[in-house]
């Protein structure tokens, strides 16, 4: 069936059972851009954009900078830096980054919606600058209506690579946390179907405004009942703190996205299945990329109305756990007899030959949790009195669906230089039919 939302061609995970409410010609009827139909996320970010560069030993050192690590530079040695690297033709890649912003890139790419970038811009944006890059390089399909002007430039992230392959990083945060809390439209947050965070934006300098405006942008969210998603971004942020981060989690997030590194720092749990397992204390959807083991999910559905798998049970630390992953996932608080469900998938095809990035592969997997979450907003407002919203559930699909669209993106995104997606998945491929997941 065509997966609900904006998307017209076929959606590639297998869904068999088509809703008797649900036609064509319903969906057709419907203006794109009507509120009926309208579904959409919303994400703040660090506007930031990354630079890959190949350079000597010499460049390095001349800088300052301390090879193999994370360097911070101020806005007059960034420029410098980037300058030099423009006149010398030493750039090999420029591209838009932020976590936030590439899963929000991605998001709009795989279902041809709408999605709302909140974040700052340069008030002066020069042809061939790297804030014009940033633009050019999103989705057009991403709302930059609501981007705060600022008088300065955006964060630049500056990955040098040397001959032996020593990767130095230099930061320039620029103004990227300049953004203020009355920047933060109520109103657009409001009829989101997911509010989008990264841990970054509640740590800065002090006297910068970004924890403030993120902070607001919960409460808008509460107020009007939109999952929170939090992506955990670095377990050397959660390392920090992990009781506090904790905390703010169980007060503030519905939807949590990490790997099994982040997991650990927050958890305590090496093992990603525990780790999702202990994460849902504090929330109600946990996603856990694991690189090569694959990636987890964990939720909670109403114990009377868990559907079974159809697939072989799992050993693991819980005990055949993904028993019940053809169930949707809702929020414990919907649930009178809450039962915790479980899915998992090894990665798609084996992982591919060559992995051109592994940056990126969890935001891309974000992306169709969001894509699932949004189609299923979509289908609420648009048929509500299907007999697939009887319950308020979280996703469309069930967790073992979304999680071969999860696996599915990761490995795009894997298969390429760039962490945002140039173009939907295709339409139809033979190794996502039923057969191939069965061999």
């Amino acid at each position: 069936m065509k997966f609900p939302g904006k998307r017209k061609s076929k959606h590639y995970f297998p869904v068999s059972a088509r809703d008797p409410l649900l036609r064509d010609s319903m969906l057709q009827a419907m203006q794109p851009e009507s509120e009926a139909g309208a579904s959409y996320i919303v994400g703040i970010d660090q506007t930031m954009v990354d630079i890959e560069a190949r350079v000597d030993e010499n460049f390095v050192a001349r800088y300052g900078l301390t090879p193999g690590e994370s360097n911070i530079l101020d806005d007059e040695m960034s420029e410098a830096l980037y300058q030099e690297l423009m006149s010398h033709a030493l750039i090999s890649h420029q591209f838009a980054g932020g976590t936030v912003g590439n899963t929000l890139h991605n998001y709009s790419v795989l279902a041809d919606d709408r999605s709302v970038l909140l974040g700052v811009m340069c008030n002066n944006v020069k042809i061939g600058d790297y804030a014009y890059r940033y633009l050019c390089n999103t989705s057009s399909r991403v709302d930059l209506n609501f981007l705060q002007g600022v008088d300065g430039a955006i964060g630049r992230c500056f990955t040098l690579i040397s001959d032996t392959g020593e990767r130095t990083f230099a930061i320039s945060p620029g103004k990227m946390n300049e953004l203020h809390a009355c920047s933060v439209p109520e109103d657009v947050i409001a009829g989101a179907s997911a509010l989008l965070l990264t841990s970054y934006l509640l740590r800065s300098k002090p006297g910068e405004p970004m924890p403030e405006a993120t902070v607001q942008a919960i409460e808008y969210a509460k107020k009007y009942h939109v999952p929170v998603v939090l992506t955990l971004g670095t377990q050397y942020v959660i390392a920090e703190d992990p009781q506090a981060w904790r905390d703010f989690i169980r007060d503030n997030v519905s939807i949590l996205a990490m790997n099994e590194d982040e997991g650990f720092a927050l958890t305590g749990m090496k093992d990603p299945l525990m780790a999702a397992d202990k994460a849902l204390e504090w929330v109600d959807l946990v996603l856990c990329t694991a690189g090569p083991n694959g990636l987890f999910m964990a939720s909670y559905t109403e114990d009377e109305f868990k559907r079974t798998t159809q697939h072989p049970l799992l050993p693991g630390a819980i005990a055949e756990f993904n028993q019940y992953e053809f169930s949707r996932a809702m929020r414990r608080e919907c649930c009178q007899e809450p039962l915790k469900i479980y899915s998992h998938i090894a990665p798609y095809m084996g992982g591919p030959e060559k992995i051109m990035n592994t940056n990126g592969a969890g935001d891309g997997a974000l992306s169709a949790l969001l894509h699932d979450i949004a189609a299923n907003g979509f289908h609420r407002t648009s048929v509500p009195n299907s007999s697939k919203h009887t319950r308020e559930y979280l996703t469309y699909s069930s967790l073992a669906q979304v999680c071969k669209y999860a696996n599915r993106v990761s490995y795009q995104v894997l298969n390429q230089h760039s962490p945002r997606l140039t173009r939907g998945l295709p339409e139809r491929e033979d190794s996502l039919e039923e057969s191939y997941w069965e061999r």
